[in-house]
């Protein structure tokens, strides 16, 4: 069972950036799964951010944050980040990463994520 860990949440102000990394807690390899970030603010619905590929070639983001948010993987740390540049107030949110054991070269499993990690908090003041 993957279990994973968000780190580098907190309190920003607009404009600023902040970068999420999420491990798994055992130190297990992430090579074989497909990785992504989603978010969910009060009173909103869980929103799908961001997703990589198995492969790393490819990445999807959503609307909302494209441009200003940047996925990756450093697979030799066992690590995926998401680089939050310009942030918004809008973007006041617990951000989960997430991961599905897939092999794949584009983002298909996005919405089908098998494992999640517990949330980090973001918030984003004017």
């Amino acid at each position: 069972q993957l279990q994973l860990v968000e780190s580098g949440g907190g309190l920003v102000q607009s404009g600023e950036s902040l970068r999420l990394s999420c491990a798994a807690a055992d130190g297990s390899s992430l090579d074989d799964y497909g990785l992504g970030w989603f978010r969910q603010a009060p009173g909103k619905e869980r929103e799908g951010v961001a997703c990589i590929a198995t492969s790393g070639g490819y990445t999807y983001y959503g609307d909302s944050v494209k441009g200003r948010f940047t996925i990756s993987r450093d697979n030799s740390k066992n690590t995926f980040y998401l680089q939050m540049n310009n942030l918004e107030p809008e973007d006041t949110a617990v951000y989960y990463c997430a991961a599905r054991r897939v092999t794949s070269t584009m983002c298909g499993f996005f919405y089908r994520m098998d494992y999640w990690g517990n949330g980090a908090l973001v918030t984003v003041s004017s």
